[in-house]
């Protein structure tokens, strides 16, 4: 098939659905485009030095919205901005690398120690330098991500949820869980009585 069998953006609404997705087709150029568009702005912010506050201004431009009720340190990697999406009041300590493709949703509240790495992408295990797969990851309402975790694709942390450092997340957190290892378990649960908003 050639660019012109495909509506612009139609390699956006295979991630949605989970893929696959081959690079060999011309679709994915679109992909491509993105990929560098967000790696330019993430280099932007990343030389600013951290007490010039025009590095949010790239950021802004990396996920198009202001970002007057959300928080990202640098230095931060994104590869897909238009990907990923915010509630109000979301922190994101330094050193996040987002690998968003399959979309990564932060909700109200929610934040992240320093080292967060989040995966949205997989590779075919036959095919794997060309075909992809995807899967959502989505951080809900209030939950708290510690230092050096890690998320795997498809996976939701769940409201008031704690991730222990050094996790890796490799299925659903219950809401009010706290987890944490390689691969994560749930250490015990919390009173959701006792939680502020």
């Amino acid at each position: 098939m050639t660019e012109l069998d495909y509506e612009k953006g139609y390699v956006f609404d295979l991630m949605e659905q989970g893929g696959p997705t081959d690079v060999r087709e011309p679709y994915f150029k679109d992909a491509v485009d993105e990929m560098m568009r967000a790696r330019v702005l993430c280099a932007k912010a990343n030389a600013c030095m951290p007490d010039d506050p025009s590095y949010v201004g790239y950021l802004e431009e990396l996920f198009g919205r202001k970002l007057d009720d959300v928080r990202i340190l640098t230095p931060f990697i994104c590869d897909f901005g238009n990907k990923v999406k915010f509630g109000k009041g979301v922190f994101i300590n330094h050193s996040a690398i987002l690998s968003a493709s399959g979309g990564i949703e932060f909700e109200d509240g929610s934040m992240a120690a320093p080292g967060l790495r989040i995966a949205t992408i997989n590779h075919d295990m036959n095919e794997r330098h060309a075909i992809y797969t995807y899967g959502k990851v989505t951080v809900k309402k209030n939950a708290w991500i510690g230092m050096n975790v890690t998320i795997c694709p498809g996976v939701t942390i769940g409201e008031y949820a704690v991730v222990a450092a050094g996790a890796v997340v490799t299925k659903d957190v219950p809401d009010y869980a706290v987890v944490g290892g390689v691969p994560a378990k749930v250490i015990r649960m919390q009173d959701p009585s006792e939680q502020r908003e």
